[in-house]
Parts: structure tokens; sequence; C-alpha cells
């Protein structure tokens, strides 16, 4: 067992899962070393997890809730400073490298893996113009990409630990005034994502997609075992629910791929401008500031009758009135009802209701909120009906993957008659599909601080 398992371990990983991920990190050291071309004398190593979404689609970025967990694949990566201001970063399991430097007014293209580490350089030489230590990053993941378990978000914040050990940056006069716990930061790797101002930074264009925090508080702030509930805008920590140990998490990777900053984008773009702009006719007709649309639900008994009378007379353009109100009824339900009746259920032990929860959420995303694939409506159905506790698509949809709540001692059985259904139904989504079992997993591990070879 080498010292980056025995890390994992002790963070609550499984014995199976340390291990693959502590071999892969071994192996990063040394391909790093490679890419020097000389020995590693100073690294940093973190191991970075992919995320399901168990229940709160589509209802961060408007203040609403969510129910998350890590899961046991993710990022691995290892990084070295150098002596200039070069930032070289090469995927191992891509074969490919980029290299840009902290330039405040840096372009990417949309779509490329690159983007994300161009990203997160840009906004660190605006928001911390002091850092200008370069660096050599070697990652690999064994996230589906694109497959909605945040990988693009998963990478991000993997670029900005590696750069943000390296640079100092938990010491400066920015961290101390508002970077105070780890929903501090997934707040602000959310807002560098997207763009967002964040405390004193003004923000910029992040990568071009406009979501919220969910994704990095689940990356971050995860435990082992356990499901936690979030509100957003800001972010609060609510409760907590343990996952039956008795139970694993199955995950369809539907093949239907759900690139947030390629195609799906505009799709995704889409659904989070109908919820702002549900939150600027409130504000119009009322006359009220509130910060977000769960705040202005929240605002009194009736605010949720006096929304739907507006949005009947809306004329917003782009957004016809019975989408606006589609929009408001699945995230009022969806925020105030689903989140809350689920990790009150699965805190019970009550899977039946948590089962019965999470197929009205599923088909609120199909009927209202509109982001399903005939594929992933398939996977949550014949999920249910090949015996799982509960089942639901997550993340932005338009693709992506489902989850199942199964027996463990069935899981591997449950699997395959799973994937056999679905390739059977899906030929062409065969060869691109994925089906796994995982349990809840840490949060983002720091490996080590430093080393030598």
């Amino acid at each position: 067992m080498n010292r980056f398992e025995e890390q994992l371990r002790a963070a609550g990983m499984s014995a199976a899962a340390s291990a693959a991920k502590g071999k892969l990190c071994a192996s990063l050291l040394a391909e790093l070393r490679e890419l020097r071309g000389a020995p590693v004398e100073l690294a940093c190593a973190f191991c970075v997890p992919g995320r399901v979404e168990i229940a709160g689609k589509h209802t961060d970025y408007g203040g609403g809730r969510t129910l998350v967990c890590a899961i046991e694949r993710g990022f691995c990566l290892v990084a070295a400073p150098r002596l200039d201001a070069k930032i070289r970063m090469r995927d191992v399991a891509r074969g490919s490298e980029a290299s840009f430097t902290f330039d405040p007014g840096a372009e990417a293209a949309r779509g490329g893996w690159s983007n994300y580490g161009i990203t997160v350089a840009r906004r660190i030489a605006r928001d911390f113009p002091a850092a200008r230590t370069g660096a050599d990053i070697v990652f690999a993941s064994d996230l589906p990409r694109a497959s909605g378990m945040s990988s693009s978000s998963a990478l991000l914040v993997a670029i900005f630990f590696a750069l943000a050990e390296i640079n100092a940056l938990a010491r400066t006069v920015f961290f101390g005034d508002f970077i105070r716990s780890r929903e501090d930061l997934a707040g602000y790797l959310g807002a560098v994502e997207c763009g967002a101002a964040f405390g004193s930074s003004r923000g910029d264009r992040g990568v071009g997609t406009l979501g919220g925090s969910e994704d990095h508080v689940a990356i971050l702030c995860s435990r082992a075992g356990i499901l936690r509930q979030y509100s957003y805008c800001p972010i609060r920590f609510e409760r907590e629910a343990r996952l039956p140990e008795d139970h694993v998490l199955a995950i369809a990777v539907s093949g239907v791929q759900a690139d947030k900053t390629g195609g799906a984008q505009d799709a995704f773009n889409r659904a989070s401008g109908a919820a702002r702009e549900i939150l600027q006719l409130w504000r119009s007709a009322t006359r009220r500031d509130d910060a977000s649309l769960a705040a202005a639900l929240a605002s009194a008994p009736d605010a949720a009758d006096r929304l739907r009378d507006i949005l009947r007379k809306s004329a917003a353009p782009g957004f016809a009135p019975d989408l606006l109100a589609k929009r408001l009824e699945q995230f009022a339900e969806e925020s105030n009802e689903i989140v809350p009746g689920a990790a009150d259920a699965l805190a019970a032990g009550d899977l039946a209701r948590a089962g019965t929860l999470m197929d009205r959420s599923q088909r609120m995303a199909e009927a209202l909120l509109g982001n399903q694939t005939p594929e992933t409506i398939e996977l949550a159905r014949s999920a249910r009906e090949l015996g799982a506790a509960a089942a639901s698509a997550f993340g932005a949809g338009f693709g992506g993957s489902v989850w199942a709540l199964v027996d463990s001692t069935r899981a591997n059985e449950f699997r395959d008659a799973w994937a056999a259904g679905y390739r059977k139904k899906y030929p062409d989504r065969a060869e691109a599909s994925e089906f796994l079992i995982t349990r809840a997993g840490p949060g983002l591990v720091q490996l080590e601080s430093s080393f030598s070879e």
C-alpha cells in the first residue's frame, strides 16, 4: 500500500477505489518527472471526485436546494512549480498537452478541455496579481466525459488547487477576507466557472456556462457514505442523510454527451435563463430586490400565486408564458418538496418513499424542465423496473447519466441487466455507454503538500 492509497482510505474511500487511485497517482508522479526531464523535488497531489446529484435538478443557481454526494471516480493530479509563469498541462489519458500563462486577458476556444485551465489562470491573474509562479501539471481521470458527473467542474477545481498551492493563495488578503471555509471556496470556484463576481472580484466571462455552485460544493464538501443537503445564493449547509449501508449507487452513462461548454451549452443556458427571467419579472412587478428565485418564493405566503399571475401576463422575448410557468413549477417543487422529502425518507430508511419522490422528480424533468432525452428517460424507467429502490437522471441533462439505488448484494447483477437492456434498445449508444457501481465518496483530498523523488 503506497502513501497515496493510505491517505485515500483514511478519507473514507473504499479499499478497491483507494488502491486504484493510489496506483494512478504514483504513475502520474513518474509522468511528471518525464515531462520535466528531471527529478521532482517539490510537488502537490490531489484526488478530485465527480459527483452525483440525487435531487435538485437546475435549482442551485436559483438559490434552491440540492441533495448531493461525491463518487469514487474523478481526477488525480500532480503538479510541481516552475521557475517562470508558464503553465504546462498534460492529460495522460488523452495524450494531449496545453500551455498558457497567467494572463488577465487570455482567450480560450469554446469546447476544449484547455478552456478550464485558461479560465482558472485568467481569473487568478485578475484576483491575485502577485501569483505568477507557473506549474507543470499532469492529470488523469476515470470520469466519463460530459456525462453529468461534473467532469468539467472537477477539472477546473483540480487545476485551481494545484495553482493555489504552488502560489500560496490561501495566505493572501483575498482568501482571508472572503474564503474562510470549503463552502466559501466552492462559491468562489462556481463564480470562476460561470464568470460571476465574488467578494471584491469583479468576475469575467468564465467558461461560458451560466450555472451555479452545486458541483463545486459536492466536489469540495462531500463526506464518504453521506448525502449532503445545501441551499444556495448564498451557500448554506442544511443537513446530512446517510445512504443505506447495504445499498450502492449504480450509474448508467447514456452515451449522449452533454458538454456544457460545447453542444449542450445553449440548452443549459436557456434553462438557467428561464429562472433568471422569472426572477426579473418578479422584481419588475413587485419592486422588490430578492436575490434569487428561491428568496422570491419565500418572501410571502402568496408569493408563488403572485408569480404565476405575473408569468401568465408576461411577454418576455424568447420565453413564452407557458415555458416560464413550467419552469417555476418544476423549480418550486424540486427545491421545496423533493429535496427535503428525499432527505427525510433516506434518513428514516424509507426507501419506498424516496423512490416515489424521485419518480416525481424524473417526471417533472421530462414534462416541465424539458432536459431529458429518450435515452435517459428509458434508463430511469428500466432501473425501476429491474428493482432499483430509486432512480433518476441527474446533472445538466440534455444527455448524460442516470443513477439507481440498488442492494449491494445484487449490484453487479443489476448493472449487467440494466446495461444489456439499454444496449439492446439503443444499439447505436452501446459503444459510448458505460455502467458502473460506486459508493458515496469523500470530497477533494489533498494527498501530499510536498515530497521529493
